[in-house]
């Protein structure tokens, strides 16, 4: 079995609302971290030339737009996100959509992912939606409509990735956002999990913003994590 390396399964929530300062936080991890998400914050401030720069500096990205629109919409425009060099895009966990998103990447190596539900929802969210399931029940639901329909994982919470992992399998990539590590607020998530937890509970990539970014040494904080994580990675093998 291949050793997982940690450096490769942290992705770092580039968010923030310009280009200087995302340079700025990308000059300051540069040769710490591999993998970046841009979120709606970022590209909206910057857009495709955004993707471009992180691209040139040889990291990957995560686009994070969750992607819900009519059919014509979303293959389009996901055609043009696999055109940039983008790893993987977000897509919401809705039949049509997810259907639609496989087809715009036909040809492509870009990676989809179902958003399944939202970090910051717990069972109350969801009842006032109208949902009359528990947050477990409908996150596996969606992770097997997106097994369904050809896309290559899921964004779920930690606390929800084990019960993923005995519906899809090994082989399906659980990318978990709203990690905190130990110690630190969970800001608004409402499912927020600890490097540990996410990992021993089967999630493959962790998400991580707000402690890298506001840290007072940015470097240091993402060494700490990744020390976590791959002890975390080094035990669950």
């Amino acid at each position: 079995m291949v050793k997982i390396a940690a450096r490769d399964r942290l992705i770092f929530a580039l968010d923030v609302p310009s280009t200087a300062e995302a340079d700025g936080l990308l000059d300051r991890l540069q040769g710490h971290i591999s993998f970046v998400k841009v979120g709606l914050e970022l590209y909206t401030a910057a857009g495709p030339d955004m993707i471009k720069r992180i691209v040139e500096r040889g990291m990957r990205v995560f686009l994070d737009l969750k992607f819900l629109d009519i059919e014509e919409t979303v293959r389009r425009a996901t055609s043009r996100v696999a055109a940039m060099g983008v790893d993987f895009l977000t897509i919401h966990a809705n039949r049509k959509a997810l259907t639609a998103a496989v087809q715009g990447r036909e040809g492509s190596s870009l990676k989809l992912l179902a958003v399944t539900v939202l970090t910051n929802f717990d069972g109350q969210d969801l009842r006032e939606m109208g949902i009359q399931r528990t947050v477990q029940d409908l996150v596996t639901a969606r992770a097997l409509l997106a097994s369904e329909v050809g896309c290559d994982g899921v964004v779920a919470s930690g606390e929800e990735a084990s019960a993923i992992r005995q519906k899809v399998g090994s082989r399906f990539t659980i990318v978990t956002p709203g990690v905190r590590p130990t110690g630190k607020g969970v800001d608004d998530h409402a499912r927020a999990t600890t490097p540990t937890q996410t990992i021993a509970s089967g999630a493959d990539y962790l998400v991580i913003g707000r402690p890298i970014r506001d840290a007072d040494d940015p470097p240091a904080t993402v060494a700490a994590i990744l020390a976590e994580m791959q002890a975390a990675f080094d035990a669950r093998e």
